[in-house]
């Protein structure tokens, strides 16, 4: 099997030939430690948590970083803008402070580009059609996450109960512009259609499970329609209370199931006919740990959630810029080394 056949045979939960390796979020300043200057284009953009925070390379840069790693994707990151104050930590990595949307007269602060420009595919095109055997992946938001983001998270709750219009208003907004581009990129070429809407922390989900049935969930069903490749959700926390509507939606994937929030061994029992899971290796034995730390942690994940397919081997999250480079590279060597089927761990 090639890469993207090998992608695709676990999202439709078959058994490939190996276990796939995936990422979707490779953070610049890792990619500077795992790669010559040389390999990196610099003038990536004039605003630093921009760059950061959409963790977007050029098509040459992403062949090169999927190389590396030994990665059976590569992904392209379209987002709508966040309307929220925003830095850059000491780490390297972007982050999002109060929302600028507080009310209805801020509403016309949101000016999102035009998802019917071309111009706005060009450089998803050369991606979908420049990946060779990778799978190539379509990386965006379905509109929960900006919206929540944009409103501020404790503002986006109060106003749940205070202004419920101006959140559908808001929610709108980002998923319409969301159903215009799902259906766009997925003309283009690409294989996976990844959305990135974080919507719970450890203990449980942002909002509850009323508020994702009556606001949440008719909009995904709209771009459930839009949606014609493998789609893959990515949420981190504890998103259990969501997880059947996922399935209700025919959802392809569930990514990163975080652990210390989420048990993936217990989820493979239960909806191994539903969802392929990705994930979901410690961030903490990555950023902390040893190379021989990392092998032990990717071969008992392969032991116990790879067999009978339906796996994705992934980071528990992303590639953070203060995981250890050597960590990033022995999760791929550990993925070749135990990875093929049959299961032998």
């Amino acid at each position: 099997m090639n890469s993207r056949e090998r992608v695709l045979a676990a999202l439709s939960r078959e058994t490939p030939d190996r276990v796939p390796r995936c990422e979707f979020a490779v953070d610049r300043p890792l990619a500077e430690q795992l790669l010559p200057v040389s390999d990196l284009r610099r003038d990536v953009a004039a605003d630093l948590a921009s760059r950061l925070e959409q963790n977007q390379y050029s098509l040459g840069e992403m062949n090169r970083i999927a190389s590396l790693l030994q990665l059976d994707n590569t992904y392209y990151v379209l987002r709508a803008p966040i309307y929220a104050e925003r830095g850059v930590g000491a780490d390297g990595r972007a982050f999002y402070g109060a929302g600028q949307i507080q009310s209805e007269d801020d509403f016309d602060l949101i000016r999102l580009p035009d998802p019917k420009n071309p111009e706005l595919y060009a450089e998803a095109e050369v991606f979908a059609q420049g990946s060779g055997e990778r799978t190539a992946c379509f990386v965006t938001r379905a509109g929960i996450f900006p919206a929540m983001l944009s409103l501020g998270i404790e503002n986006f709750g109060l106003k749940l109960y205070d202004e419920p219009q101006l959140v559908e208003r808001v929610l709108d907004v980002y998923f319409d512009w969301s159903l215009e581009v799902a259906e766009r990129a997925c003309r283009l070429g690409f294989d996976v259609y990844v959305t990135t809407d974080d919507m719970a922390h450890k203990s449980g989900p942002l909002f509850s499970p009323r508020v994702f049935r009556e606001l949440v969930l008719p909009r995904y069903r709209k771009l459930r329609e839009r949606v014609t490749i493998p789609w893959v959700i990515h949420t981190d926390g504890n998103i259990l209370p969501f997880v059947d509507y996922f399935v209700e939606l025919d959802v392809a994937g569930l990514h990163p199931i975080e652990k210390g929030a989420m048990d993936i061994v217990a989820m493979k029992q239960r909806y191994a006919d539903h969802l392929c899971l990705l994930g979901n290796v410690d961030l903490n034995i990555l950023g902390l740990g040893t190379p021989a730390d990392v092998e032990d942690e990717v071969r008992e994940l392969i032991r116990t959630v790879g067999p009978g397919g339906g796996y994705i081997c992934t980071s528990g999250n992303s590639l953070a810029s203060y995981l250890k480079p050597e960590n990033v590279l022995a999760l791929s060597h550990a993925v070749q080394k135990y990875g093929a089927y049959p299961i032998a761990v």
